[in-house]
């Protein structure tokens, strides 16, 4: 159980490396420097770009599994 625990733990700290990693790719792609001096929009623009490739990523993935079935 506990060693369960360890691996979720790890995964989850995985992941929010990688979003991390993305938020700063995505924003050099828009050209938006990240901080409290830049605007809330404008800092959202990155998240709103985050959650449709996520949501891409994910339906990519299923498409990519119901192929197979």
């Amino acid at each position: 159980m506990l060693k369960d625990m360890k691996v979720i733990q790890m995964r989850f700290l995985f992941l929010l490396r990688a979003i991390e990693q993305m938020k700063y790719v995505i924003a050099r792609e828009l050209g938006v420097t990240l901080g409290p001096d830049t605007s809330a929009r404008t800092n959202g623009s990155v998240g709103g770009e985050i959650t449709k490739r996520l949501v891409r990523m994910a339906e990519e993935q299923l498409t990519g599994q119901y192929r197979l079935q």
